[in-house]
Order: C-alpha cells, then structure tokens, then sequence
C-alpha cells in the first residue's frame, strides 16, 4: 500500500510509519520541516505549510490512501486566546488542504483516515460513551467537532473516510504520559481533584494496530473510538500505576490548584470519559492491550504478576 501521512512525526505518527514500512509499505511524510532528523528511516519526506497543497498535489494520485494526523499539541503552552484559535486552525486548514488534494487527484485515493479525539463528547460522568453520543461541549468539543468536518468533503468524492477519536494514549515515548509518571517517581502520586472523572487510555500498540485495521479493512467508515475495552477513573489509573511503580498513592491534587497552574487547560486532567471502541469491537478488531496493569507493566519495563 502508499500511504501519505500528515503530522507523520508526532508520536502516533512516527510508530505507525515504522510499522506501515515494517511490512513493506510505501510512506511519504508531509512535513513542515523535512529537514528535520525526526523521521523514520525508508519514509519519504515531502515538505508543505500545513495549509495548503503547494508542492505535493500530484502525490495524492500515485497512493492508496491518507493518514491526517496533523495539528499543534494541546499541551504545550496555556491556551491563550491566540493558542486557541492556532488549536483549531492548524487542524482546520491541514484537513482543508487534504480535501482539496483529494478533490484534486485522478484517480482519489481509497481511504481517508481522520483524526480527532475523546474530547468530542465533552466532560461525562459514569456512563459508557460510545460512537453515537452527540456532540459535548467546552473548547475541546468545538475543536473536535471542526477538526472532524475539515475533510467530510471527501465523502461525496466516494472516498471512504474513517474518523478515529483516540483517548490517552500511553507509551514511554509520549510526554503526556511521562508528565504522569514524575509525582509517583518523587513518591507524591494520587488523583487528580476528584478523581471520578473517567481516564480512556490506549496503548501506543493498539492505536497504530486499530489505526491499520482501519486503514485495511473495506467495512470501515465512520467514526471509531480508539480507546482500550476497560476505562477506568482517574484514580483507579493511578492506583494501578503506583503498584506496578512501587510507589505510594496518597496525595491529591486539589482541582482549584490545578485550575490555578493551569487555567481552561486543566480540563485535560479535571474532565474525562468512561469511553468505549463499540464500532472497533464490532468490526472485529482483537487489543492486545485491554487491562491497564499489563499495559504499563509493558511500558514501565515491570516484571508481571505471575
């Protein structure tokens, strides 16, 4: 298969790039620095400016299909007025550019994977939430929801375009989860606020593995939740993480302290979903990862329980 992908040197990226040329795919890397030693040897670079399809539209003809991973990190940086608005536009415009490509090409390519996230169904409490709860509400549900009608254009070209809305995704390479890890390294681990608030997490292994699925699989279209089968709450995560750490869980961090350090952004930590792969399951798809404990254990190099 050739496969382009947008934001192909972020974490998600770079694991499904070595695991798409692993198996003998093609892969070209839209890049907005294609000098950068940030790229997966055998991938192609291919420079463009997030917006646009100067310099690369004759591409989208020659391949199969289109990961658009693309868009600036939620976590770095308070979200400002300015941030916020760079949030949205910089998914906005790359699914923008994408669509146009694909409007572009002769012939379109197959498949359009479409990125967005757990944030589209905004804060909820217990209840399992699946692909077809509507729309929530707070920034990041706005993001999301234009993030994801960025490139539904294609649809009407007959393109088949699936939509992944991915949880947390643990590794040891993603700074999100290495930021979790330093209160349980310092032995000050424990929930954040409350700690009710649903934490839908997924191994870096299953993303790129439900990722490819979808990729390969003619059935899909849509929207998929990529999260792992069991959702746990923010507290029930971090217990787990400090046994398989050694380490204590015992001191909260009060959700005004985080509003405080954080501002909006603390939503990140203080809101959460119960979020359930219903589609993924459906479709077929197998986790290698379902439970938290062998999932971490993997990560943090932990032997298991026997």
């Amino acid at each position: 298969m050739r496969i382009i992908i947008a934001g192909g040197t972020g974490l998600i990226g770079t694991a499904l790039t070595k695991s798409l040329i692993l198996d003998g795919n093609q892969v070209w890397i839209l890049s907005r620095n294609p000098g950068s030693a940030n790229f997966v040897d055998g991938a192609q670079r291919v420079g463009w400016d997030g917006r646009s399809t100067t310099g690369w539209e004759g591409l989208v003809s020659q391949v199969d299909a289109i990961v658009n991973l693309a868009g600036d990190s939620l976590g770095s940086g308070s979200w400002t007025k300015a941030r916020k608005m760079r949030i949205i536009s910089s998914r906005v415009e790359a699914g923008q550019a994408i669509s146009a490509a694909i409007s572009m090409a002769n012939p379109h390519p197959k498949v359009l994977i479409q990125a967005s996230a757990v944030g589209f169904y905004g804060p909820h409490a217990s209840e399992p939430v699946t692909e077809d709860f509507p729309l929530g509400r707070g920034f990041l549900a706005d993001v999301c929801k234009e993030w994801e009608a960025s490139s539904q254009s294609v649809e009407q070209l007959g393109v088949r375009r699936v939509v992944i809305r991915t949880g947390v995704v643990i590794s040891r390479e993603a700074d999100a989860f290495q930021r979790l890890l330093l209160p349980y390294r310092l032995f000050i681990g424990g929930p954040l606020g409350n700690g009710r608030q649903g934490f839908p997490w997924i191994h870096l292994t299953d993303e790129v593995a439900g990722i490819r699925y979808l990729l390969e699989n003619d059935q899909a279209q849509g929207v998929y939740n990529l999260s792992a089968p069991e959702p746990l709450s923010n507290a029930d995560f971090g217990r787990i993480l400090a046994r398989v750490m050694g380490r204590p869980y015992w001191l909260p961090v009060p959700a005004f302290a985080l509003r405080l350090l954080l501002g909006e952004m603390s939503t990140l930590v203080l809101e959460g979903q119960f979020m359930h792969p219903k589609r993924l399951h459906e479709l077929g798809f197998s986790f290698r990862y379902e439970k938290a404990e062998p999932a971490l254990r993997e990560i943090l190099g932990a032997p298991s329980h026997s």
